[in-house]
């Protein structure tokens, strides 16, 4: 009911609010000085009497010196002018009293000349209650705009921001593929067009199935599995590769792309020449709609101090900083980093 009222009101034109708003005015004062004298036609009468100079007050107020100087924090000059403006009305609230008013109403009464500068200043308190009143909304509900201007622009700029964070992923990860099937080639083997025929799935879905905020998290599995069966035909026998996923359903969903570059990293830097008993663990399991993914390699002694710090590569960095925009509050990674191991526990809150 409530929701129907707000969007009733919002349809009605910007002038239909502004009479409402003066309606809804004249006929409170109206009420409560008439039950003074039981008398709400002649208080209404004399709302309506009086209405041009708080009309006149208010539109000056909030359409030339609340834009000018209020919100271009010249404070000293609305006041002062805001003051000027009360005044001015107020004179003009006496004159229609002494001249039309009091005539209308008391013919028989007399309440002081023209000039009756405390007459005046009463005038003005009588208009300053709506002054104020139009001011604050007036204020409110361009403070209200700025602030969605504000959560808009922010909006635009992390989106812009997680699109280019997107975007890195494909080509890095591309070039990294291609690298693994050019090895392959070099070797004459055999498995190379299945390598190609694999990386043509990857493309495909990179390109096409994963341009969503959330895509359903089975996907991302059968790209791990593609990318993981991909590493396995490049290294063979000399790599040892362990992957366990349980608990996944159709309707988990989660970001694109975030599993894979720590099991790419891991497969990057777990393997070494130097030695041949390189090896990867991943495992991957959900409980409720918390998803754990733990990704466990070796590492060679005898990796550089360069090689270690480019774990922390653009692929890492990447993706760091999508679970910090998408996920902020409901992931939590740790990254293990031990002389023959390298491990990372990530897990991710999958309530949408």
């Amino acid at each position: 009911m409530q929701a129907n009222l707000i969007t009733y009101y919002q349809r009605i034109p910007r002038v239909g609010k502004h009479i409402l708003f003066w309606l809804a005015f004249i006929t409170f004062f109206a009420v409560l000085y008439g039950s003074f004298e039981e008398d709400y036609g002649k208080q209404f009468q004399i709302q309506l009497l009086h209405l041009p100079e708080k009309l006149l007050a208010t539109y000056v107020t909030i359409y030339f010196l609340l834009p000018r100087y209020l919100l271009r924090e010249r404070y000293g000059l609305f006041f002062l002018l805001a003051v000027l403006v009360l005044l001015v009305s107020g004179f003009i609230h006496w004159t229609t009293a002494k001249f039309i008013e009091i005539p209308m109403f008391w013919p028989d009464a007399y309440w002081g000349p023209l000039w009756y500068p405390s007459k005046i200043l009463k005038s003005a308190t009588y208009i300053y209650p709506v002054v104020v009143l139009a001011t604050l909304i007036k204020f409110f509900k361009h403070w209200y705009k700025y602030q969605q201007a504000t959560q808009k622009l922010a909006e635009d700029k992390l989106s812009a921001e997680l699109k280019f964070l997107r975007s890195q992923v494909h080509p890095h990860f591309l070039f990294n593929t291609l690298n693994n099937l050019y090895a392959l080639t070099l070797k004459k083997s055999d498995n190379a067009p299945e390598v190609v025929l694999k990386l043509s799935h990857l493309l495909n879905y990179m390109l096409y199935e994963c341009n969503t905020d959330r895509v359903p998290l089975v996907k991302e599995i059968e790209l791990l599995e593609n990318y993981v069966s991909l590493e396995k035909l490049r290294y063979g026998d000399r790599l040892d590769v362990s992957l366990n996923i349980t608990g996944v359903n159709g309707g988990h969903k989660i970001a694109p792309m975030l599993i894979l570059p720590f099991v790419e990293n891991s497969f990057k830097h777990g393997t070494s020449d130097e030695t041949e008993s390189s090896w990867v663990s991943i495992d991957l399991f959900v409980k409720e709609n918390m998803m754990t993914l733990k990704v466990d390699n070796s590492k060679s002694n005898g990796a550089s101090r360069d090689e270690q710090n480019y774990r922390e590569g653009i692929g890492l960095q990447n993706v760091k900083r999508r679970l910090q925009l998408l996920y902020q509050g409901n992931y939590d990674l740790r990254i293990l980093d031990e002389d023959d191991s390298y491990l990372v526990v990530l897990k991710i809150e999958m309530n949408e």
